[in-house]
Formats: structure tokens, C-alpha cells, sequence
């Protein structure tokens, strides 16, 4: 899954970063209010971190905007504002989660499963299709004979957002736009290198082609 990080105190910025980079998310970051609303309309996160007490524009107002035009991302604030009118207002402006600070990496992380969770329509435990079970934690698949297997960064990613998309044809570009972060270089053919290292892994059937216009978990003969 790929975050946005909204945030202008860069040293915890560029700590969160590496964190949720850990995790298993692509993250791009705004220093400010402007670019990240920008980027926040622009690009296809699956989730957004955000500051409300930001440079050039207040996050509340960009929660605002974005909800204003019908921009569904979820979002999780996550601010030194934490007193309970000031997370009322969050929430009457649209946050899907509030986290205070100082606040525990872990807990961000598992309140951003929980609202990408609640986005995907998937229920609460662990990621499942038929025949794997996606460890989020230690970024493992086991599979239906009980084998564990260890997946490299994108290889996870890129597995969780097929399990998160089960039945669904999903291009290489929209795939690409889902594993990495805004800065990496976005060559869709190397989602074909990745797909087949997942198939070598869990069977040849589990991601199918559809030439020309690309690929759907699920969806076993």
C-alpha cells in the first residue's frame, strides 16, 4: 500500500518515514499544507497521515478540501492536538482515525490497517484469500499445505494489494502506482519480474494475465 505523510517537523518525518517503510508501505511526504492537499488529490494513496498544525495551510482546512470534492481517501490524523474537542473537530471534518502525540509507531501502524481495512470492506484478523494467510507484522505468506514463505518488500506489498483487491483486473500501472512511492522509478515492466517471483512461490495460478490488460488474484481453475 502506498501512504502519504503530511508532515513538517522533518527529523520525526524522515523517522516515520523509514518506520512505515518497514512496515511494508511505499510513503511519499508533504512538508506543508499546499503540497500535500496537491498530492493527496493527485495521487492514488490507499491511506494519509496528517499533521493539522502545518506551514501554508492547516491540515484541517486540507481534510476539508478533500473532503469538499469528494476525495474518500482514508485519513489519520496524527497530532500534539489531542484534547477531545480539538479530535471532535477532526472528526467532524472527515478524519477516519486520530492519533495524539507522543504516540508508539506500532499503534499508527496498526490504526492505518484498521482504516484501510474498514475501506476495503475487509473483515477484522488477519489478510486472508482461499489457501494464504498474509502475516502484515513479518511480511510472510503461508500458504494451504502450512508453508511459510518470507516475501522481499515489494514482493509484500505488491501481494497484500492483490489480497486487498481479490476478483479484481488490475493493471500494471495501477499496481505500480499501489507498490512504490512517488520518487521511485515507476517502470511497470518490473511488476511482470515480481508477479512471477510470487507465482514461483505459491503456484502458477494464483495471479492470472490478461493480455494486454493485466492482472487479477483469485482467480483459480
Amino acid at each position: 500500500m502506498r501512504l502519504l505523510l503530511v508532515e513538517d517537523d522533518a527529523a520525526l518525518s524522515a523517522q516515520l518515514r523509514s518506520d512505515l517503510e518497514r512496515a511494508g508501505f511505499a510513503v511519499d511526504v508533504a512538508a506543508n499544507g499546499i503540497d500535500g492537499e496537491a498530492l493527496g488529490d493527485t495521487e492514488p494513496y490507499d491511506a494519509i497521515v496528517l499533521d493539522l498544525g502545518l506551514p501554508g495551510r492547516p491540515g484541517l482546512e486540507v481534510l476539508s478540501h478533500w473532503r469538499q470534492r469528494g476525495n474518500a481517501v482514508p485519513v489519520v490524523i496524527l497530532t500534539a492536538r489531542d484534547a477531545w474537542h480539538e479530535k471532535v473537530d477532526g472528526f467532524r471534518a472527515g478524519a477516519d482515525d486520530y492519533l495524539g502525540k507522543p504516540f508508539h509507531t506500532e499503534e499508527l501502524v496498526a490504526r492505518l490497517l484498521a482504516v484501510t481495512r474498514r475501506a476495503s470492506t475487509r473483515t477484522v484478523g488477519p489478510l486472508q484469500a482461499p489457501g494464504l494467510t498474509l502475516d502484515e507484522q513479518r511480511q510472510t505468506v503461508t500458504d494451504a499445505a502450512g508453508n511459510e514463505h518470507t516475501l522481499t518488500g515489494t514482493e509484500f506489498r505488491l501481494l497484500r494489494y492483490f489480497m486487498l483487491h481479490p476478483g479484481q483486473l488490475l493493471s500494471k500501472s495501477r499496481l505500480t502506482e499501489h507498490v512504490y512511492d512517488y520518487d521511485s522509478d515507476k517502470d511497470s515492466n518490473v511488476i511482470e519480474v515480481y508477479v512471477n517471483r510470487l507465482r514461483q512461490k505459491l503456484g502458477k495460478d494464483i495471479i492470472t494475465t490478461h493480455r494486454g490488460q493485466g492482472y487479477m488474484f483469485g482467480e483459480r481453475h
